[in-house]
């Protein structure tokens, strides 16, 4: 099935084993297809879930719904108190201490601090 795409001019061609459905169709079906996709490379990304925990609708549901919670109270954390680190940074930072009874406010200045009086450069220093 061909398709002539109205805004860009381009002329796509869809293979499929639909016969029913008009290239329109097709090309829309494709169209959400990749927004399904960019989603997933988003979340495997940003919300580090590499595989879900079940199979079943609602297990995969969930799992997402509580990665996208827990990024937002990241980045409401970071906004709220004016944090100077990505989101990734400040996730790593919280896992790996989790146990430490101290401040977000210390912890992302000690990390900043600790960041600051490493080497700039990749080589090692011999003498």
């Amino acid at each position: 099935m061909s398709f002539r795409d109205p805004e860009t001019g381009k002329h796509l061609v869809f293979l499929t084993n639909l016969f029913e459905p008009s290239a329109l169709t097709i090309a829309a079906i494709y169209k959400n297809r990749w927004q399904i996709e960019l989603f997933f490379k988003w979340l495997k990304q940003n919300l580090a879930v590499k595989h879900f925990f079940g199979n079943s609708i609602n297990t995969v549901k969930a799992q997402i719904w509580i990665a996208v919670c827990a990024y937002l109270l990241v980045l409401i954390t970071i906004k709220h108190h004016r944090l100077p680190v990505s989101p990734q940074i400040f996730l790593h930072l919280v896992e790996t201490n989790i146990f430490e009874k101290i401040t977000l406010d210390q912890l992302v200045a000690n990390a900043v601090l600790n960041e600051e009086n490493q080497p700039t450069s990749n080589q090692l220093i011999l003498l």
